[in-house]
């Protein structure tokens, strides 16, 4: 297998090759879901087709809690198959698929009573840990253990005395959701799938009542493209209905979206060398370990405004704001909060009113011949939705289709990688890098920081780091575009990097010198260079606008206050 490059040139001779002949499954959206569907397709030797209509993991799936976990609080709810699932996944990416990009984190949940609570909280962590070694695939992490008030004070000082009895200590796993995806998209088109994002689906293709391909809009080259397939698989997440509706067709089932949005503040603002599960009286709220960061969220509440750009209202901030500083002992303020975003899940609809008790399991369905849709679920849970999404589809295929493989594929830059962190101080004096930034590098890109470190060979200024993020190196960028698929300023300060969010900024400080490192890859002039900044600074101003409104309505409209870079 070789690495797949994911450049302007290969994204245009990917949809060219779509076009050219029928494939076997065509997917349509790529989030993780579909990145993962296009990779079971792919490695079971069928000819495979991926397309998105923004960027990779635009979506949803770049903007989660960026935990792989089996929900304990699903325990709670008695889900023991959804939970026992999760957790045989978590191990999976933690051992074997992607130890470059998933790794082990520790919880604190803090106890409030004496006695009873203990009992009880300790006996679900406890099952929570046995259904994990019993999935053949968690013995990598911890166990959990119980903590007296003292201890649990001295592993995080930041709490308040008064606020816990005593405490409990587990753990769960952590990975970048949109460099996961990112990720998972160039191992598909390493294993021969042809894939393209800026490709959005505009209508269907039908011969009588079966769908036999694709209507696609190139959106940044222009042009359209007749792409045909034996089975589209329809993967689009809170877009599912409206994909449908292109078709006439609503399906059989339908699917909601909950927002939830998150706090990134710097790591001094919160004195703890573990991560914080707090009940509130919703959900749950995570206080999660993020580089030199802390992340705060989640909440969990209905969306129906507008899908791609889901804004966080002053009431959104104010709710996770006071919820966390019921137990820290130096509160959080406004002034505190480098980033925030707001994501949406894919809940499939049921009886309840409340999104947070809405199904957080999957459903596949092939309502037309020639048609399968995949909705609902998790992150933590993609690579299942996608074998069953596949499954499903093998059945109008008419050939003999292998069993699916992805539980041994690992994704690219997982080969090799353990011995390359054996090997960063080594690596480190020969390429004349801090260790640090070796072990940066190699936590995410696995082995292939070779590639990496080859730009900064051939150009040694890209060794530098960037001036306003400089947790980032300047190849970073240029990689994003050269290997990664990134096709605008937003792409890389938003997905490929974390800097809109990891940045008091959110990156604007950081725009000029970005978009002036990719712009030769990308075959910019002066003119795009400068709307391409014009364009991320008022949608930076465009979303500190919608964050200072009341609530929903008042937040949509500040926006989208900001278009699309290419509006679709």
């Amino acid at each position: 297998m070789k690495t797949a490059i994911l450049g302007p040139a290969q994204r245009a001779e990917a949809l060219a090759r779509m076009a050219e002949r029928e494939l076997d499954i065509l997917v349509v959206g790529g989030g993780v879901v579909g990145a993962g569907t296009a990779l079971d397709a792919a490695t079971r030797g069928l000819s495979t087709g991926l397309v998105e209509a923004r960027d990779w993991a635009s979506g949803t799936s770049s903007r989660s809690s960026k935990l792989i976990h089996g929900g304990l609080r699903y325990l709670e709810m008695l889900d023991f198959a959804l939970v026992r699932e999760a957790l045989k996944e978590r191990g999976l990416l933690l051992e074997r698929l992607a130890p470059h990009l998933v790794k082990p984190v520790p919880f604190l949940y803090p106890l409030q009573h004496k006695g009873w609570e203990r009992w009880y909280a300790g006996s679900g962590v406890a099952l929570y840990d046995a259904m994990s070694v019993s999935s053949g695939h968690g013995r990598g992490l911890p166990v959990h253990r119980h903590l007296s008030q003292k201890r649990a004070l001295r592993v995080a000082p930041c709490l308040k005395r008064d606020a816990l009895v005593g405490a409990l200590q587990y753990y769960d796993a952590q990975m970048d959701d949109a460099r996961y995806v990112a990720t998972m998209v160039r191992t598909a088109a390493a294993y021969g799938a042809q894939v393209a994002n800026r490709a959005r689906v505009v209508g269907f293709l039908r011969e009588g009542e079966r769908v036999v391909g694709v209507r696609v809009e190139d959106v940044e080259g222009g042009g359209d493209y007749e792409i045909r397939a034996q089975q589209i698989v329809n993967a689009t997440g809170v877009w599912t209905d409206d994909t449908q509706a292109l078709i006439g067709e609503r399906g059989q089932f339908h699917v909601r979206a909950s927002k939830g949005i998150h706090l990134v503040v710097p790591k001094d603002r919160i004195h703890s060398t573990t991560g914080l599960i707090l009940r509130t009286e919703k959900s749950v709220l995570f206080v999660i370990p993020w580089g030199r960061h802390w992340i705060v969220g989640t909440t969990d509440t209905d969306w129906d405004l507008d899908k791609a750009h889901p804004a966080a209202s002053s009431a959104d901030i104010d709710y996770l704001l006071e919820h966390v500083n019921e137990v820290l002992a130096t509160p959080l303020t406004r002034d505190d909060v480098e980033g925030v975003y707001a994501g949406l899940r894919p809940l499939l609809a049921g009886e309840s009113d409340a999104t947070s008790k809405l199904s957080r399991e999957h459903t596949v369905a092939h309502p037309l011949p020639g048609l399968v849709v995949v909705a609902g679920g998790k992150y933590t849970t993609y690579r299942v939705m996608a074998k069953d999404a596949v499954d499903e589809a093998v059945h109008g295929l008419d050939q003999r289709v292998a069993d699916c493989v992805t539980e041994d594929v690992p994704l690219v830059g997982a080969e090799g990688y353990k011995a390359l962190w054996n090997a960063r101080a080594r690596i480190a004096a020969r390429t004349g890098l801090h260790v640090a930034r070796i072990e940066h590098l190699l936590n995410r890109y696995g082995s292939l920081t070779e590639e990496l470190l080859e730009l900064v060979v051939a150009d040694p200024s890209l060794g530098e780091p960037l001036a306003h993020a400089d947790d980032y190196l300047r190849a970073e960028a240029v990689y994003a575009c050269t290997h990664e698929g990134a096709r605008h300023l937003d792409d890389v300060l938003t997905r490929r990097t974390r800097i809109s969010i990891e940045t008091f900024d959110r990156g604007t400080g950081s725009a000029r010198e970005v978009a002036e490192l990719i712009a030769p890859a990308l075959g910019w002039d002066d003119d795009q260079v400068e709307k391409e900044i014009a364009h991320y600074r008022k949608r930076v101003e465009a979303e500190r606008e919608s964050q200072r409104q009341p609530d929903d309505l008042t937040a949509d409209a500040a926006r989208l206050g900001a278009p699309d870079i290419v509006p679709l």
